[in-house]
């Protein structure tokens, strides 16, 4: 059985992608410098991460969310 309602479209926006590669950026480095025993590189990698839903909700008020003006996914 498919559903054939309207695709709400699950974050399919530069907002949405935006915030997600800064925290898979944030963590990849993270990891690494964990790695290498770096404690201030983690934790700045941390703060990154952390950074990266209010960067996506500014984003969002900006018009770049999912049903902004702005975004060329709608």
């Amino acid at each position: 059985m498919t559903y054939k309602g309207a695709d709400p479209g699950h974050g399919n926006s530069i907002a949405a992608w935006a915030t997600v590669t800064i925290i898979l950026v944030a963590f990849s480095i993270g990891t690494l410098f964990f790695y290498l025993d770096i404690p201030e590189v983690v934790m700045a990698s941390a703060v990154l991460a952390a950074s990266g839903p209010f960067v996506g909700l500014w984003l969002r008020t900006k018009g770049y969310g999912v049903s902004g003006q702005k975004n060329n996914n709608h």
